[in-house]
């Protein structure tokens, strides 16, 4: 009878722990880890020390070489994102790990998730194949953001492999014959025609050591068209506020025009200029309404500066 009610204890323990565990890795942190690693179909790990949980998609599927050295995965290709407790909210951040012609149908998988996107840009040179690095963020609902990652995650998958877009063409600027009025006409800023190419420039300000920099020291966004109204190419800087740069993602991704790199250009400055650079394909009118719509949700000068 003594034996049997050991064992029944012994069990019960069992359980309990078991039970304890899981709640454990429930409650870690605030976060329900669990269910993070469910939304983002990727294994985690806790650092309980300052309570942030991360999961991380190792890029096996690439090999790539840097300077004719072999790389692996630890050596910094791994997507990741970090969740931790912010108040009432959860914060997340990431580093997604992308071959070139993955980066811009990734991006729009975490715009359209309600991710924001906060840096494209490169970690590597003599890299083969290049490698893109795309930084995300969020605040808000844990599962609304892990299910953000996840479908980020599930589109890195989807498009391995040379799946991805690859937007090439063929136009010499040497041959242009766009019509500049035309452009004008959508943009409502006038540019100027040199050697097959029509680029319109508009300046924006800051400040740096309280001096005002503008249009002419690079404090701006311009676009450069070449080839004809039909077929031609787009391609610029464009110069955001931080609070701008979600919203001009998302015209320029819903138009079709590549984004090629989000980054800052100077330090200090205020108020702080990111620099989106983007290259699209279309016919000139196409190509302008988009770069259009990006301005509407900008604060850019109504006319040409």
């Amino acid at each position: 009878m003594r034996g049997k009610i050991a064992s029944a204890i012994c069990i019960s323990a069992a359980l309990a722990a078991g039970f304890a565990s899981a709640a454990e890795k429930k409650d870690a942190a605030g976060l329900d880890t669990a269910k993070i690693e469910e939304l983002t179909g990727a294994k985690g790990a806790l650092d309980a020390k300052e309570g942030v949980f991360k999961v991380s998609l190792p890029r096996t599927d690439l090999t790539v070489t840097v300077g004719g050295a072999r790389m692996a995965p630890p050596l910094g290709l791994t997507a990741w994102a970090a969740f931790t407790r912010a108040g009432a909210h959860v914060a997340v951040m990431g580093d997604i790990v992308l071959l070139e012609d993955q980066v811009n149908p990734v991006m729009s998988a975490a715009l359209e998730a309600g991710l924001e996107v906060t840096a494209l840009h490169n970690h590597f040179f003599w890299d083969a194949p290049k490698v893109m690095f795309m930084h995300v963020g969020g605040m808000g609902d844990q599962d609304k953001l892990a299910a953000g990652v996840g479908k980020v995650f599930a589109k890195l998958k989807e498009t391995a492999g040379g799946k991805g877009e690859i937007a090439r063409s063929e136009i010499d600027p040497a041959k242009s014959t766009l019509d500049p009025k035309k452009i004008e006409a959508v943009l409502g800023y006038k540019g100027d025609l040199a050697n097959g190419v029509y680029k319109v420039t508009i300046g924006r300000t800051t400040k740096m050591a309280g001096h005002s920099m503008g249009k002419a020291m690079g404090v701006n966004t311009w676009a450069a068209f070449a080839g004809s109204d039909d077929k031609a190419l787009v391609d610029g800087d464009f110069a955001m506020l931080e609070s701008e740069v979600q919203n001009v993602l998302k015209a320029m991704r819903a138009g079709g025009i590549y984004v090629v790199a989000i980054h800052n250009h100077m330090t200090g400055e205020t108020p702080r200029i990111i620099f989106l650079h983007y290259w699209g394909l279309g016919s000139t009118e196409s190509l302008a309404k988009t770069l259009k719509s990006a301005l509407s949700v900008t604060k850019h000068p109504a006319s040409a500066s």
